[in-house]
């Protein structure tokens, strides 16, 4: 049973064990010695007078060992096994124990001045730019964080992201309405001319496949005339329309003030009115809106989008040479260095810090304490009375040697004095 309770333990806790059973040893042959000492000065003293000073010596000595060996031993079992009151402490009061032990570190360590003045004296952000400045420092914040992020992105269910997004696109793109907010913002674009740069994108592009796409007029008109017209005049009606064409933008470029352009701003200026007084207008919009959302087509891109954009992030977070993990690396060193160097930004993140811990201890102090006093409740009551001794027996065990050793002189010291002061 003991070797296999021995094989649960650490290999820190195994030589704990090691040096109890040494200190134990070293006080039961203290106590070997008085005991012989004892019976050796008891049986020769009426020959050598002087062997009952060292009887009365070894007989203190015995008295405090066994004192100390019964006070050491009651703490953790009965002594001899016999059901003495007061013995057997720990495993008897464990709970009690667990409880006075949560209630001290609640009352002296988790209080708000305490971790104030604590956290004050310290230059926690000065610690952390120094310690995150270093590259290799700086790397491992961007690999644990990449992993952590990448661990988040696969727990999260797709079908739960989709329906997020498909929520949030609903609140606040589909229900809001579209008419007044989008006549006012085209009002606003028509009136300071901000149109006219789309405009001419939209005449320059044209102007540009035309240049490079005349094949595609042939046939545009010609097709549509009478059989009896001769091939002839097909291609110069295509000819004409190609060339018209390319006259109309070059004029719509050349001109400010092409009657076109003209045109679109009115019909601007005309489409922004409505938006925002006509009724119909505004129905029309929020049918082809609702219309736009409700396709299916719309909802099978919006989750492609977000599968892509996962299977990318999830590339990119496990690519120890991603450009997202370089920059991550970048960032956190650039933020270590601010750290280290800026006063100011010092003195916020310590303040920062020090009121989040202050209102975190405030507020949890006694479920972070009740840790202690759950942890001691669920112990086995054999468990705990043996991670104590393993942790405090090896000093107690010196208590059993101080015993012997002190009750030896205190012995000495008694026969002494009643001897000095009662001559036999």
């Amino acid at each position: 049973m003991a070797r296999a309770r021995e094989a649960l333990l650490s290999p820190a806790d195994l030589e704990r064990l090691r040096a109890l059973r040494r200190m134990k040893a070293v006080a039961l042959a203290a106590l070997g010695l008085m005991a012989v000492a004892f019976v050796v000065a008891f049986w020769l003293q009426a020959r050598y007078p002087w062997l009952a000073y060292v009887r009365a010596a070894a007989e203190g000595g015995m008295v405090g060992a066994l004192a100390d060996w019964f006070a050491v031993t009651a703490l953790f079992r009965r002594p001899l096994g016999l059901p003495i009151p007061h013995t057997a402490i720990i495993p008897n009061r464990k709970d009690e124990i667990g409880r006075s032990l949560g209630e001290f570190v609640e009352t002296n360590f988790l209080s708000a001045e305490v971790v104030r003045t604590k956290l004050s004296e310290t230059s926690i952000a000065a610690r952390l730019g120094s310690w995150l400045r270093a590259p290799a420092h700086a790397e491992r914040v961007a690999t644990e964080g990449s992993t952590i992020a990448a661990a988040l992105l696969r727990a999260l269910s797709d079908d739960d992201v989709q329906s997020v997004i498909a929520e949030l696109a609903r609140e606040h793109l589909v229900e809001p309405e579209w008419g007044t907010p989008a006549g006012t913002w085209l009002e606003r674009i028509v009136e300071a001319d901000a149109h006219r740069g789309a405009v001419d994108l939209a005449v320059d592009s044209i102007a540009t496949w035309l240049d490079g796409n005349a094949a595609a007029f042939r046939g545009l008109l010609s097709r549509r005339l009478p059989g009896w017209v001769p091939r002839l005049a097909h291609r110069f009606v295509d000819e004409a329309a190609y060339n018209e064409a390319v006259r109309f933008v070059r004029a719509v470029q050349a001109d400010r003030h092409h009657p076109a352009r003209l045109a679109l701003d009115g019909y601007l200026a005309r489409l922004a009115d409505n938006l925002q007084h006509d009724p119909g207008t505004r129905a029309r919009l929020e049918n082809a809106k609702s219309a736009l959302f409700d396709s299916p087509r719309v909802g099978a891109l919006a989750a492609e989008a977000w599968n892509a954009a996962k299977t990318g992030l999830l590339a990119a977070l496990a690519d120890p040479d991603s450009g997202l993990r370089r920059r991550a690396a970048v960032a956190i060193g650039e933020l270590g260095d601010r750290l280290a160097t800026e006063d100011p930004l010092q003195q916020r993140v310590d303040g920062w810090l020090t009121d989040a811990a202050v209102f975190l201890v405030d507020r949890y102090r006694h479920d972070i304490a009740s840790i202690i006093t759950d942890t001691v409740e669920r112990w086995d009551p054999a468990e705990t009375t043996e991670k104590i001794e393993l942790m405090v027996g090896r000093d107690l065990q010196y208590i059993r040697l101080n015993g012997t050793v002190v009750g030896a002189l205190a012995g000495l010291a008694i026969f002494a004095v009643a001897h000095a002061v009662i001559p036999v």
